[in-house]
């Protein structure tokens, strides 16, 4: 399982949920967790269809099965990623 953080530096709620998805990561080890910064990976981005940021993005085998844009609390991105299980 993979949980990938789509965010820009210039983006406030971005900003507002890095320590939910530090907190999130720290929590639950056996989940991937990448923070990509759509200025310097656009293709990665362009792949995904991210149009709006902060974006969570949840990969199950190299699929995506669940996904969620805004500020999250801790416990609802949790459920975000239970529920792709």
């Amino acid at each position: 399982m993979e949980l990938l953080d789509f965010y820009a530096d210039w983006c406030g709620p971005c900003q507002m949920m890095k320590p939910n998805v530090e907190e999130f990561a720290k929590a639950h080890p056996e989940v991937s967790v990448r923070a990509v910064n759509i200025d310097d990976e656009e293709e990665l981005a362009e792949k995904y269809n991210v149009s709006s940021i902060p974006c969570l993005v949840v990969l199950k085998d190299g699929e995506e099965v669940a996904r969620e844009v805004g500020v999250l609390p801790v416990k609802k991105l949790e459920k975000l990623v239970e529920k792709a299980k």
